[in-house]
């Protein structure tokens, strides 16, 4: 038995995954060891917002139970600044976007720690790879029996969210040609990727334990799904997102994932279905969204019906509207049109490469002044 501690709302917990820049080179550097370190000493109240994470290169900052989306915002704004001043006294940089442009993964030093060690001993090559980042939205969930219908009634919006948060274009000093590379190296981990549809919270029961006892995990964490019910929270776990460089493109993205899991779920509440798509569509449509970004065709329904993901976008903001009226976010539900604007994070940097003739410390220090400025720089 999975205990699942419901929430009171649809609350907002936020995780945004930071790399640590040596201020000159605007290569990685591994020192988030002392930064967490000296977080630390300089407020114990703020120690549990920043995190180590897997590689020693990566920070994390993760908000308190936040009520609405300019809670939440305020919240990671806040340790972003108390942050700032850390890394700042190093003349280390921060950046944040799905992969680091240049930086080379045979390079990067795993975090101290068991869980880090065995993750690592069994991935091997794989796990070695994993230099990338994301954004983790949690949202709250009333009750044990609407976790999987809204995970699963999340995933056709998969690709929407993919496609606005696509950071990642360039790896390992290459243009991998995707918008988001990160999605593709992820899901070679065991337990990463889609996650299984299930229909009832008995059936993802089952699922975990035949997990455990054939040895496949040791610990629910361990399950690595683009979308997961965080039982102990009371959440649901939205981990689709490439970490975003700038707070106003963080606002949105939160904006849009709190919104579509409680329309979602207002349709549970009514007693209604929620409509799904094949297992395979999901499969292609995240795999299109990953390839092409906001460019991406995907399919609507099993009927195969097709259509621009951003011609989608702009239809499921007017739907979207009331609800963001209801939570208080209707100012940051709107920005989402201010990315489609601009353009995905992955879009600027390809322009900033071709201005520069592919210089791809110019992308990188375009996305550092990005991340200072808190949000996109005017296109080249």
């Amino acid at each position: 038995m999975i205990d699942f501690t419901p929430s009171t709302g649809p609350t907002l917990g936020v995780e945004w995954e930071l790399a640590l820049l040596d201020g000159e080179s605007l290569d990685l550097t591994p020192l988030a060891p002392d930064v967490v370190r000296r977080i630390g000493e300089a407020d114990e109240h703020l120690a549990p917002r920043v995190h180590r994470e897997l590689l020693s290169n990566t920070v994390e900052i993760v908000t308190g139970v936040c009520e609405s989306v300019p809670e939440a915002m305020a919240d990671l704004t806040s340790s972003l600044a108390a942050l700032r001043g850390v890394t700042d006294e190093l003349g280390l940089e921060l950046v944040s976007a799905g992969t680091h442009p240049f930086a080379r993964w045979q390079s990067q030093e795993v975090s101290e720690g068991e869980r880090y060690a065995t993750l690592i001993d069994r991935t091997r090559w794989w796990g070695r790879q994993m230099v990338i980042y994301g954004l983790h939205t949690h949202v709250g969930v009333t009750h044990r029996d609407k976790a999987m219908p809204l995970l699963v009634g999340m995933l056709p919006y998969q690709p929407h969210l993919q496609a606005l948060t696509a950071s990642s274009p360039f790896f390992g000093g290459s243009d991998t040609s995707y918008a988001s590379t990160r999605a593709q190296l992820f899901q070679q981990l065991p337990t990463a990727g889609l996650p299984f549809h299930f229909e009832t919270w008995a059936e993802y029961e089952r699922y975990v334990d035949d997990l455990l006892v054939t040895g496949v995990i040791d610990d629910l964490k361990e399950i690595r799904w683009d979308l997961r019910p965080a039982a102990h929270l009371g959440t649901l776990e939205v981990r689709i997102a490439d970490a975003v460089p700038t707070v106003s493109e963080m606002a949105a993205i939160t904006a849009l994932t709190q919104c579509l899991v409680v329309h979602l779920d207002d349709r549970l509440t009514d007693g209604g279905t929620l409509p799904t798509l094949p297992p395979w569509h999901v499969q292609e449509n995240k795999w299109r969204a990953a390839r092409y970004g906001t460019d991406a065709i995907i399919i609507l329904d099993e009927r195969n019906r097709e259509r621009l993901v951003t011609d989608e976008l702009h239809d499921l903001l007017e739907r979207l509207t009331p609800v963001a009226r209801r939570l208080g976010c209707e100012d940051e539900l709107r920005s989402v049109e201010d990315i489609l604007r601009a353009g995905a994070s992955y879009q600027r940097q390809r322009e900033v490469a071709e201005t520069h003739d592919g210089d791809l410390v110019a992308v990188t220090r375009s996305l550092v002044d990005e991340m200072r400025a808190g949000h996109p720089l005017p296109r080249p």
